[in-house]
């Protein structure tokens, strides 16, 4: 009998922000639509299987699209009641995704307006691959 092997990749092709605040998400996402001009909206919870026999973990999400550069930004609580979207990084509170291109310049200027955010502790990049629970993640 012939074997099939699926062969899955991932693209993992994102920068992601580790922000750490002790903000309700809604609070979080007010200061940076005000202070970082930016317009984060309340989207449908991101949903993450744990285990296949048990209902999916949700995680509140916002969304914000910049078509000049076309931009995706998510920002994704890391923690609900049950647990944790990434468990190894359980000090931190929220994550910042942002799909397509971003040069050194923006990157810079979002960091910096996060971290001069007097309720935010710290705003650090991450590597994604370097994450074990990295594909909780994925959009």
């Amino acid at each position: 009998m012939n074997k099939t092997y699926l062969k899955l990749s991932l693209n993992f092709d994102f920068i992601l922000l580790a922000i750490t605040a002790s903000l309700k998400d809604y609070v979080l996402c007010h200061h940076i639509n005000t202070r970082l001009n930016f317009n984060f909206e309340k989207v449908a919870d991101h949903q993450v299987y744990f285990n296949i026999d048990e209902p999916p973990l949700s995680f509140s999400k916002y969304f914000f699209y910049l078509e000049e550069g076309d931009n995706e930004y998510f920002i994704i609580n890391n923690r609900n009641p049950e647990g944790f979207l990434i468990p190894e990084m359980n000090k931190v509170d929220f994550f910042m995704v942002i799909h397509q291109y971003l040069d050194n310049e923006d990157l810079n200027y979002i960091l910096t307006g996060l971290r001069k955010l007097t309720d935010i502790q710290a705003a650090v990049r991450v590597d994604p691959i370097k994450l074990k629970s990295r594909e909780n993640l994925i959009i």
